[in-house]
């Protein structure tokens, strides 16, 4: 997941979009992924996660739909069956989650966003 911005997006989502948008008015090059067709792994998950700075809460949808249904209790959950089940239901996942490996953005974070920016243009002037 290193030097390449990763965006995790479903298209009905309102922030995803915004991101999307955001991301092509700037000009920011990502690899999109489909966050229902290529969900990511359960390794995938766990890099997020130690990118994250509030833990599990910060990638899992505590008021989805799909978190109500599934009864899930993060407390009695080991964290490798907590992976495991979001990268199955990624309905499970907060979104979008856009990520260059060192940092993580979760929804649609404009200053967030700024900084991976940057931070990819800088890498790519450093290559030049």
């Amino acid at each position: 997941m290193a030097n390449e911005l990763i965006f995790f997006t479903y298209p009905s989502c309102t922030s995803c979009r915004k991101t999307k948008s955001w991301l092509k008015e700037e000009h920011v090059d990502v690899e999109e992924r489909h966050l229902f067709r290529n969900a990511p792994t359960v390794d995938e998950l766990m890099e997020l996660l130690k990118l994250s700075t509030d833990g599990i809460e910060s990638l899992l949808a505590t008021r989805s739909q799909a978190f109500k249904d599934l009864g899930i209790d993060v407390e009695d959950m080991k964290l490798s069956e907590l992976l495991r089940l979001m990268s199955d239901n990624p309905k499970l996942l907060r979104r979008p989650i856009i990520t260059d490996g060192k940092q993580l953005v979760i929804g649609y974070d404009k200053p967030g966003l700024e900084t991976l920016a940057k931070r990819k243009a800088r890498l790519i002037a450093q290559v030049s």
